[in-house]
């Protein structure tokens, strides 16, 4: 279902797939493809809209909240995953990004 009266800031498009409203088709779209994916047991553990706290020197300074999380079997990753347009990549995104991924990688 597609809801064409409910353009947001970036000309996305809210779409809904199985009861859950996504901000745009290109989101709903990555969802259908991660659902196949989890049906053929390639990723496992799927998550929508995960939430991170994001800490520097120890402070927790903002919340991230990604679009999708799940676990690759075949790599043994956890993937986090965010579907943005090229608009949509403010400079408060990027440096969302780079704080999450610093806290990620092992130590």
């Amino acid at each position: 279902m597609v809801f064409e009266n409910s353009m947001l800031k970036y000309r996305n498009i809210k779409t809904q797939i199985d009861g859950i409203t996504f901000d745009s088709k290109k989101e709903a779209k990555r969802y259908s493809e991660l659902k196949i994916l989890q049906s053929a047991n390639a990723i496992d553990n799927l998550e929508l809209q995960p939430e991170f706290h994001l800490y520097v020197n120890g402070t927790k300074v903002c919340k991230y909240v990604a679009d999708f999380r799940y676990f690759n079997i075949a790599t043994q990753e956890w993937i986090v995953e965010d579907v943005k347009s090229p608009a949509s990549k403010t400079p408060v995104y990027r440096l969302k990004k780079k704080i999450l991924a610093n806290q990620l990688q092992p130590v």
